[in-house]
């Protein structure tokens, strides 16, 4: 089993930055691919991004390609999400989710994922 804590989220001017991290407990963070998920009231989880649990591949949202970076360090358990370029419509609660079956063609689709984190809130004012 694995547990998730977001942290690095806040309240960022238009075009500014932020470093969302997620750590996760356990011994086999490493054997998870891990995506990066975004959600505001009333809509549904909106995928943002995926890493496979060596750090070789990763995957992107359309609305963030260019913009936001995946990365993950195994020896520190952690996986990051760097958010450049940021815009009003990056506004939500961004999570990030730990999915056990390796890379597969769903790591776009919530369903997917296994272990969630709670979520931190980025702010992104105009």
């Amino acid at each position: 089993q694995v547990q998730l804590v977001e942290s690095g989220g806040g309240l960022v001017q238009a075009g500014g930055s932020l470093r969302l991290s997620c750590a996760a407990s356990g011994r086999t963070f490493s054997s998870y691919d891990m995506g990066w998920f975004r959600q505001t009231a009333g809509k549904e989880r909106e995928f943002v991004a995926a890493i496979s649990r060596s750090g070789s591949s990763t995957d992107y949202a359309d609305s963030v390609k260019g913009r936001f970076t995946v990365s993950r360090d195994n020896a520190k358990n952690t996986v990051y999400l760097q958010m450049n370029s940021l815009d009003p419509e990056d506004t939500a609660i961004y999570y990030c989710a730990a999915d056990w079956r390796a890379w597969t063609a769903l790591r776009q689709r919530p369903n997917e994922y296994d272990y969630w984190g709670q979520g931190t809130k980025v702010t992104v004012s105009s």
